[in-house]
């Protein structure tokens, strides 16, 4: 199947959470025959989601490259993650696109996610197209959207051109798209317009079909049948298989390595070709010690091609072989030697993120509290089991000046609850910069604060709006450090000895506030059991059983009436724990625990 640059399309596709994305593009696929009637992703969702944790959490966390062959064009679309958090997916695939589709639900309008990644997308100078989706929602504001969507454009473009782009109305769930707002939802409209906007706004890859060969890593795969797979777009030349090539390496050495095949994407499976030819995206096999941001080229001409520059981490947090007494009963890989070798492969293909050694364990660097989080998840379901500490942000020293991060806070919330935000915020030392209200009832507020005011706030929120807040966060750069926070939290109920929780000595902690534990649940001294009602820390044994006496007492014999335990996520549980507290992770539980589990040694250290 070889063809012609000219006919090649590569395209981004930019959205916020929850606006559509990966469902438009599951009607591409499926409008453009891409797969056959009777094949099973034709009655499939989410096609492109294909992590659990994606598909649990609803978002898109690494960029996926599928393609669509469309009369004679060939469409490579770019998913890109829509979170900050990934910046690192974002800023390397976008280099592969040469335009992209901004998809914005017709409701919510243009999102503080999407602004992000449309300000990286125009930055590289990719001609943007864009869907407002959703348009048949109750809710829609068609025209509103439309303004604020050139309001974004006015602030981000580079340049004037950028200004000019074409407009399309999607109902993505049903696949059709429509190039006014239609009058009825019912009428004819499929995404062929949408095909042919790419086609024609689209400009093809600049390629230099006769120079050598020359291609960036942008991605890696994996399987085990080829092993790993180089991806990238080829900038100049054509590859084959079986041909020699130099990989530039970062450190400006030059490793020989030869090609063993050539794909190209064909729906979301691989199809293998005899030639690569500039301007596609094509995954090579053969070349094993290939890492992201490496050149692979002609060998005779070894030139690299400029690295992608990754933004900084902002958040780092400690992470090492378990150490609580009921290390190595849960996880299948509990060493540091096996924690260390899953965090170096994580480094190949995660460029967002740092690991240096400390100790027995590691600081793991990364964009954010989702980057972290999806990290630990994906390592407790392959069956690991270790601690992490609390959340800290990244600072760095500019003209002996101490700087940390600061972010960009929008929260969107219901009248009732804006005293309640407006309260926590302060607490939190957050700046309002500005406050709108809608006709709905809805009030927008606009704040900038540390990073590391923001960590644990968006639990206590939901909290305090019963669920109704909706809340986006932005990375904005560096400030000099400001002064401490305040102790935001309560202190914590803790295990005074090793055992089984019972119902009885339960009855008591939860007198004393909130607990996080069932009875019958084996916990250990020094583990975290609940939240106090007061500011201190206060040791129970949960573990005591009811004393048997032979005299009845018509008030003991009922039953003991519970609470239901309290059981904190992943986030939350980071969220929750202190400085002096750790996080012991394993496949089955999550137990939140003092670091010093000998309460002698903690009460001479809080001294």
């Amino acid at each position: 199947m070889h063809q012609d640059s000219s006919k090649i399309r590569n395209i981004a596709i930019i959205a916020h959470v929850d606006h559509g994305k990966t469902t438009l593009v599951d009607g591409l696929l499926k409008q453009s025959k891409t797969f056959r009637e009777n094949q099973a992703e034709m009655t499939q969702e989410l096609i492109m989601d294909s992590g659990d944790q994606e598909r649990e959490r609803g978002i898109t966390i690494t960029a996926k490259i599928t393609a669509v062959q469309y009369d004679e064009y060939r469409i490579n679309i770019i998913d890109t993650p829509g979170h900050a958090d990934f910046s690192g997916e974002v800023e390397r695939t976008l280099n592969m696109a040469d335009g992209c589709i901004l998809i914005v639900d017709a409701q919510e309008g243009p999102m503080p996610q999407t602004k992000f990644v449309l300000s990286k997308a125009l930055a590289a100078e990719l001609k943007p197209i864009v869907i407002i989706n959703k348009v048949d929602k109750p809710a829609s504001r068609v025209k509103e959207v439309e303004d604020e969507i050139a309001d974004l454009f006015l602030e981000l473009a580079v340049h004037e051109d950028q200004l000019h782009y074409p407009v399309y109305y999607a109902v993505g769930r049903s696949g059709k798209a429509w190039s006014t707002p239609p009058a009825n939802f019912e009428e004819n409209g499929n995404l062929d317009l949408i095909f042919n906007a790419i086609i024609n706004h689209v400009p093809a890859p600049r390629v230099e079909t006769d120079k050598p060969f020359q291609m960036l890593i942008a991605a890696l795969g994996w399987d085990s049948f080829k092993g790993k797979y180089a991806i990238g777009k080829i900038s100049r030349g054509s590859i084959k298989p079986s041909d020699a090539v130099s990989v530039c390496k970062k450190d400006e050495s030059v490793v020989r390595a030869k090609v063993d095949k050539v794909f190209i994407s064909h729906g979301v499976t691989k199809l293998e070709v005899n030639a690569g030819i500039s301007g596609d995206i094509v995954q090579l096999t053969g070349i094993d010690d290939a890492k992201i941001g490496e050149t692979i080229t002609d060998v005779e001409h070894p030139e690299a091609l400029s690295a992608m520059e990754v933004e900084e981490p902002t958040l780092k947090i400690y992470l090492g072989p378990n150490t609580s007494p009921f290390k190595g009963q849960e996880g299948e890989f509990n060493t540091g030697r096996q924690l260390e070798e899953r965090l170096m492969k994580e480094l190949e293909t995660n460029i967002g993120l740092k690991v240096e050694s400390d100790g027995i364990g590691f600081i793991v660097s990364g964009r954010g509290e989702l980057h972290l989080s999806v990290l630990i998840e994906a390592m407790r379901r392959e069956g690991y089991e270790f601690e992490v500490g609390r959340p800290h942000v990244v600072t760095h020293e500019e003209n002996d000046v101490t700087m940390e991060p600061v972010e960009e806070v929008i929260i969107e919330v219901p009248m009732d609850h804006v005293g309640a935000v407006q309260m926590e915020l302060g607490a939190r030392r957050a700046v309002l910069k500005e406050q709108f209200s809608s006709p709905k009832g809805v009030t927008k507020l606009v704040y900038t604060m540390p990073t590391r005011a923001v960590l644990g706030m968006r639990n206590e929120l939901i909290t305090k709006t019963k669920g109704t807040i909706i809340m986006d966060n932005l990375s904005m750069g560096y400030q000099p450090m400001g002064e401490p926070l305040q102790q935001l939290r309560n202190g914590v109920l803790i295990a005074y000895e090793n055992g089984v929780s019972t119902p009885y000595s339960l009855q008591n902690a939860e007198a004393r506030g909130i607990v996080f534990i069932e009875p019958a649940e084996k916990v250990y001294a020094g583990q975290i059991i609940g939240l106090n009602k007061r500011q201190e820390d206060i040791e129970i044994n949960v573990c005591k059983a009811k004393q048997l006496t032979n005299m009845r007492s018509s008030s003991s014999d009922g039953v003991v009436q519970l609470t239901p335990a309290t059981k904190m996520s992943l986030e939350e549980s980071l969220n929750f724990i202190e400085d002096d507290e750790l996080l012991e992770v394993t496949p089955k539980s999550i137990r939140l625990r003092k670091k010093e589990l000998d309460p002698n040694k903690r009460k001479r250290a809080n001294k």
